[in-house]
């Protein structure tokens, strides 16, 4: 796992978990045209399915703004001594989302979105247009990385089961970003499209 500072609160993670009731309860209602299907929303997600519960809200609510992405990745690289308050200042200057200001302290996550831009659109275009389905793969790719022994409770983090819902927390005030392989973490019950995404494979 990689250690990395946190710079805005949990507010993303909760409003996501408060979101994902909310549109799970609204299924019940109407079920639109996908744009993207089951498998493919699994694709999306892998990568960042296992993170905590606050990053994965802003990397999801940064991927709709791909242009911003690109600028703080350029912007992060021309000013990577900026940490804290120093760098707080600093991006109050920007008029990026404040979820694309978080990642700046996430700067290889943030990298990564930058240079795979193909799959942050149709990450971002998936949580715009399929937001309930998108937390739904996120909780799939959960359970089967639970039930594979991979995803469990350590000195960083704290993961927390309940009922059909698996919570990833920090276990301190610093956020671990866990670095993982999909086609591991998954094991054999899960077979990525590498035609897809193939830079899954690092």
């Amino acid at each position: 796992m990689r250690r990395l500072p946190l710079w805005t609160t949990v507010f993303f993670g909760c409003a996501w978990l408060l979101a994902f009731s909310e549109v799970r309860a609204q299924e019940q209602q109407a079920a639109p045209d996908s744009l993207f299907s089951p498998d493919q929303l699994e694709q999306l997600v892998a990568p960042i399915a296992l993170y905590p519960d606050s990053l994965v809200a802003q990397i999801l609510m940064a991927s709709t703004y791909p242009l911003e992405i690109v600028e703080a990745d350029r912007w992060r690289e021309r000013n990577p001594d900026l940490e804290g308050a120093d760098l707080e200042q600093a991006l109050a200057d920007q008029r990026w989302d404040p979820s694309v200001k978080a990642l700046t302290n996430f700067p290889d996550v943030l990298k990564r979105m930058s240079d795979n831009l193909d799959w942050t659109q149709d990450l971002g275009d998936a949580v715009l247009a399929q937001e309930g389905e998108v937390m739904d793969a996120v909780q799939q790719m959960r359970h089967i990385a639970y039930d594979e022994g991979n995803l469990k409770t350590t000195p960083e983090q704290k993961v927390i089961v309940q009922e059909k819902v698996i919570v990833v927390e920090p276990a301190t005030e610093v956020v671990y970003v866990p670095a993982y392989s999909p086609t591991v973490v998954y094991g054999s019950v899960w077979a990525p499209a590498t035609y897809y995404y193939p830079w899954y494979h690092y």
